[in-house]
């Protein structure tokens, strides 16, 4: 069975449907118009909420495993090497404050880790509880290139090569914004399940950066919910390459 359906943006802002991908979850058609249809995102959690994650098995989290570890040796050693530097010098002549930002996330099962990125801001004391806005007065000039093509998120490879998250998986959200989230939508939990990504499904169809908007993040982890029941190794090299087209288009 193929595993997922991906869509293209037109100019109307509707989809189409990219022959790369499959053209269904388990017999469930993936409509990106439906996803602001409440009884289709229900019918969706009704099927894959009662669904074991391919990564419950052992062979499969170490298939995932070591495909992380080589592509982030690969990365932090032929590209992090010498491009992170030369956005620290970058970010130091910006504006004051240290090179990287840490911040406190969720990781599987719950548990926290320190998150690691390039910082984007002017060191503030809201950085941990107000999530940056697109034209947020905190963003420096240096930190809205480095946001434009998610080279901040670069770091994270660290991330991933010390077991905290992986290349893909779900997004890990301020822990402010967990807390919220939690409340509101019963299966927001249900991402820990797995690690934390760098990229997710989600975001491989356009789900880039912070909403205020509950109905887009109830989308969000609708995607998140079919990654984690319907996982698998070709899944996450699609996802990969989507994400580069997304980014780069």
């Amino acid at each position: 069975m193929q595993d997922i359906l991906s869509y293209q943006s037109n100019a109307a802002g509707n989809y189409v449907e990219d022959s790369i991908y499959a053209e269904k979850y388990n017999g469930i058609p993936y409509d990106d118009s439906q996803l602001t249809n409440n009884d289709y995102i229900d019918n969706v959690r009704s099927i894959y909420g009662n669904l074991r994650s391919p990564l419950e098995a052992r062979l499969n989290m170490l298939y995932k495993r070591c495909f992380d570890i080589m592509l982030s040796c690969l990365l932090l050693l032929g590209l992090l090497s010498w491009f992170v530097p030369l956005f620290i010098i970058l970010i130091k002549l910006d504006s004051k404050g240290p090179a990287f930002f840490l911040q406190k996330r969720k990781k599987k099962n719950g548990k926290l880790f320190t998150c690691i990125k390039l910082r984007t801001m002017v060191v503030n004391e809201e950085a941990d509880s107000i999530a940056a806005l697109e034209n947020d007065s905190r963003i420096t000039r240096i930190g809205k290139i480095l946001r434009q093509y998610h080279v901040d998120e670069l770091p994270q490879l660290w991330n991933v090569l010390i077991g905290d998250m992986s290349i893909i998986g779900p997004r890990p959200y301020m822990l402010i914004e967990n807390l919220n989230y939690e409340k509101q939508i019963k299966e927001y939990s249900d991402r820990y399940k797995v690690k934390p990504g760098i990229t997710g499904l989600a975001q491989s169809l356009g789900y880039f950066g912070f909403t205020d908007d509950l109905q887009k993040i109830d989308e969000r982890v609708m995607l998140d919910l079919i990654y984690i029941k319907r996982w698998s190794f070709k899944m996450d090299i699609q996802i990969l390459a989507r994400t580069f087209l997304s980014i780069f288009s």
